[in-house]
């Protein structure tokens, strides 16, 4: 177990670790329990009774968050000609075809989303081992292997998440920064619980919400009441 600092157990100790909070409130204790300067950012882990040893019941999905993630975006994208120029008139931070593959080929990493037309992926698919451990290669699934790239663009810079449950059964994401107004977190949390409801898979039995968890990078988790979810709006 990680051995945590005075100021960590002075905020956990506000924290009843055997209470679900409701969701309105465990939001905020969870923003208010921070104690670094910097501005951390606002993460969730929902526990879902899948098993994820099955491919019909892999939950994986994108959500554009409403209120945005409050921090810039760098995006590239893989594609050529008139879908280069669409890609860069939507803000793509660098646009290329093969030589944006050699460049990260050469150890390139300073971004944080790739989008590709599907035409690239066949330059795209062989840095897949580079990409993939770090969530960056383009997928279909998830929207980031299109033809619509100005759109894909516009939301990544927006605020888009993807998420995918582990082999755990848990989807970690984020839901904003601690400087976020508590509204600003709750319109996030509940926009990420319709879409991982929406993607129930069908042959996931019995309670499909198990268990959420909501904490700031640095600060104690505090645990939710998933009935309060369940009744927002």
């Amino acid at each position: 177990m990680p051995k945590h600092g005075k100021k960590y157990k002075q905020k956990a100790a506000v924290i009843d670790a055997d209470t679900f909070y409701e969701m309105n409130t465990a939001l905020e204790m969870a923003k208010n329990a921070s104690y670094v300067k910097f501005d951390e950012s606002v993460d969730v882990a929902i526990n879902l009774g899948v098993d994820p040893r099955h491919a019909e019941q892999m939950v994986r999905g994108a959500v554009v968050m409403p209120a945005g993630l409050g921090k810039t975006v760098r995006v590239v994208v893989f594609a050529e000609g008139e879908k280069a120029q669409e890609a860069r008139d939507a803000g793509a931070d660098e646009v290329g075809s093969k030589d944006l593959v050699e460049k990260i080929k050469g150890g390139w990493l300073d971004f944080d989303k790739a989008i590709a037309t599907p035409d690239q992926m066949r330059y795209v698919g062989p840095i897949g081992r580079v990409l993939g451990p770090r969530g960056l290669m383009p997928n279909p699934k998830v929207g980031t292997v299109t033809m619509d790239v100005g759109r894909a663009v516009s939301e990544a810079k927006a605020g888009r998440v993807e998420f995918r449950v582990d082999k755990a059964g848990i989807v970690h994401c984020p839901i904003g920064r601690r400087s976020f107004e508590p509204a600003q977190l709750l319109e996030n949390f509940v926009a990420l619980m319709d879409n991982i409801v929406r993607q129930r898979p069908a042959s996931a039995k019995g309670r499909y919400i198990q268990a959420i968890t909501v904490s700031t990078t640095m600060g104690p988790g505090v645990k939710m009441d998933v009935a309060s979810t369940e009744a927002a709006p």
